[in-house]
């Protein structure tokens, strides 16, 4: 079922997919007849549409964000991460079956990527409200780098991925509400209110896990946190952060404060 979302081209059909195999799952889980866990082999690569164009990051447009090309331009920016992050759900479900989890491991990523599904629709019908579309415009080429630089490394994608990546959609979005209630974008208000109450629970997911295995393995998990970062990560964390969502997603300072400066040699 998650290789199916991966191979599955266009974003529209990609998210009615994954809600359609995430209520799939949900039913067998609440009948008492859980889905198997199979085994697959996901693309190195997921499957997408032939637009927008992707181009390297130093390539992409850069427009002001206080015009309302700027906001259009930023939409789709932000779609474009959220359809990435459904494939990102799917894949950490398709990936790792080799190490054992919990099945709570699979329901929690299973609502991440029903949630992202809903998170990039929500992000299109805004656009199509500004007489745009998703691939309408160019975007980021390197979306993918993360997964590639963790598919042999289940801790490694749980500290990347919702750990940085998506925390810091909890830094920026409240920056952004306030960009668009300013241009009276009520719409797009709501859709990023959603977004931003949801993501919370995905960095959750990632913390809980991480904790989880580190905890299987007797490892102290801000050590190896840091750790994984720098060897993932391309560049230090920037602040500022949201210390307040990232403490509700169970991320605390010790985590991200040490990774904003160059690791010192002793």
């Amino acid at each position: 079922m998650a290789v199916e979302v991966l191979g599955t081209a266009d974003g529209r059909a990609k998210t009615a997919l994954s809600h359609a195999h995430a209520a799939s799952w949900r039913a067998a889980r609440a009948a008492g007849k859980p889905l198997a866990i199979g085994r697959a082999s996901p693309p190195d690569h997921p499957a997408r549409p032939a637009a927008p164009a992707l181009l390297d990051p130093r390539d992409v447009p850069r427009r002001k964000a206080g015009s309302r090309q700027g906001r259009v331009a930023m939409l789709h920016a932000v779609a474009h991460i959220e359809l990435n992050a459904v494939d990102l759900h799917w894949d950490i479900i398709a990936r790792f079956t080799e190490t054992p989890m919990p099945a709570g491991f699979y329901d929690d990523w299973v609502k991440a990527a029903d949630e992202e599904s809903k998170h990039f629709n929500l992000l299109c019908d805004c656009l199509e409200a500004h007489g745009s579309s998703y691939g309408a415009m160019p975007a980021h080429a390197g979306m993918w780098q993360a997964a590639s630089d963790t598919a042999q490394d289940l801790m490694g994608r749980l500290a990347v991925v919702p750990m940085v990546l998506e925390a810091r959609g909890l830094d920026v979005t409240p920056n952004m509400i306030a960009l668009f209630e300013k241009a009276g974008d009520r719409q797009t208000v709501d859709a990023l209110n959603v977004i931003y109450a949801e993501e919370v629970s995905h960095v959750a997911y990632g913390s809980k896990w991480f904790h989880f295995l580190c905890g299987r393995h007797e490892l102290d998990p801000r050590v190896v946190f840091h750790d994984l970062v720098r060897r993932y990560f391309h560049g230090l964390l920037k602040p500022p952060f949201n210390e307040e969502k990232r403490a509700e997603a169970g991320l605390p300072p010790d985590f991200y404060w040490p990774l904003t400066e160059e690791q010192r040699a002793v």
